[in-house]
């Protein structure tokens, strides 16, 4: 399979309220709008997108309608401490306050209005305990 997009739909009971949760904290632009599904785009990179879908949609098999759950979005970004301070101010929950991590990462975690997780990370060098489960090409400088 040639995969040529990937990306993850959240699936929630308010999606005017949810998209406006990823526009306002975390830069996305919707690409497509109408009252049961918004895909929004990174205003700073084109090639990372997300969905939001009403978990009731017709579109949906009975069996899989409901609201997201047991998801974890990663964002990684340039500055990491700069978004902590944005939420924070923004009043998002922090339910990981922002912290080194030995396996290689910068991050704090928050949620969106669902309660889907989201981790904000700036690779970092990991510890030399971590840095030999490193692809060489993935390790982070």
């Amino acid at each position: 399979m040639k995969c040529t997009s990937y990306y993850p739909v959240i699936m929630t009971d308010d999606v005017p309220g949810t998209a406006a949760f990823y526009r306002e904290h975390f830069r996305f632009t919707p690409l497509f709008s109408s009252d049961w599904y918004v895909h929004l785009q990174s205003i700073e990179d084109e090639h990372v997108t997300l969905a939001v879908l009403d978990g009731q949609h017709e579109t949906i098999p009975l069996s899989g309608r409901g609201k997201a759950s047991g998801i974890l979005l990663n964002f990684e970004v340039d500055d990491v401490d700069a978004v902590y301070v944005a939420c924070r101010a923004a009043g998002l929950p922090i339910l990981k306050d922002i912290c080194d991590e030995a396996f290689g990462q910068r991050h704090f975690i928050t949620a969106d209005p669902n309660g889907v997780l989201i981790d904000v990370i700036k690779p970092i060098p990991p510890s030399a305990a971590f840095a030999g489960h490193y692809d060489p090409a993935a390790l982070p400088k």
